[in-house]
């Protein structure tokens, strides 16, 4: 399959990742799925059996499975340099430390997302109130442009709005991703994400004057990461200028 910028394919990443040449891609940011042993909510409360249905999508989806690391090696291959983001939950930190730092020798950073809104679940453990981003990278571009965009911790709420406008229930905030691709690339770099979802990492590069590659193995997600592409919401309400609604 040949690859071009400014597109994204239906197709299985592990896969389509081999079709990418040596050292073309100026940067990768993507969030595939967490590790998740359990997505049952428990308890019998209201609340629990509200967030229930949000849980039994993470299964339908196959979002609650492990990401496959034999396609982080195709990451480095396929990076000028390295310069990658990876959304990820504490239990899979340890596995992509391991491989990019311990074996790789890459530098890193810890960024946060504080959900504002958090759900109020903290029977005998913590709030799931933040997601972790992390940064790896060997020479990789990172130039913040000013005091808030250089720092590691994005105090946002919970992205209801845009979920209900895409579907996809772990989309992340559009201005979260702009900001991670306006500090580590260049206007015309191409940005590339295997785990497209609905199209957010797209979006974000279109609105900051780069290029795009992204790669998603879901029709339903990829039909609506391309009507989003194309201004649609997945209502059918037009979205035309910086993410807002017309």
């Amino acid at each position: 399959m040949t690859i071009e910028p400014n597109n994204i394919y239906l197709a299985d990443c592990y896969e389509a990742i081999k079709d990418i040449p040596d050292k073309s891609v100026d940067l990768i940011v993507t969030d595939p799925p967490y590790k998740i042993e359990n997505t049952n909510a428990g308890g019998k409360s209201e609340f629990a059996k509200s967030i229930q249905g949000m849980n039994d999508e993470l299964e339908s989806e196959e979002l609650n499975v492990d990401i496959d690391i034999k396609i982080l090696p195709e990451f480095l291959r396929i990076c000028k340099k390295p310069n990658i983001y990876i959304w990820c939950n504490c239990k899979q930190i340890p596995t992509y430390l391991d491989f990019f730092v311990t074996k790789n020798e890459c530098a890193f950073d810890i960024l946060i997302w504080n959900k504002t809104n958090a759900l109020p679940l903290f029977y005998n453990k913590y709030l799931t109130d933040k997601e972790y981003c992390l940064y790896f990278r060997k020479g990789g571009y990172c130039n913040p442009k000013d005091y808030e965009h250089a720092k590691t911790v994005f105090n946002e709420p919970i992205n209801a709005r845009d979920k209900k406008l895409f579907l996809h229930p772990t989309i992340k905030p559009l201005k979260i991703i702009k900001t991670l691709i306006e500090n580590s690339s260049k206007p015309n770099d191409i940005i590339f994400d295997p785990f497209l979802g609905s199209g957010t990492t797209a979006i974000a590069a279109q609105e900051t004057g780069r290029q795009y590659i992204g790669f998603e193995n879901n029709p339903k997600w990829f039909k609506i990461a391309q009507d989003r592409i194309n201004g649609i919401t997945a209502s059918g309400q037009f979205s035309l200028f910086n993410g807002e609604i017309m």
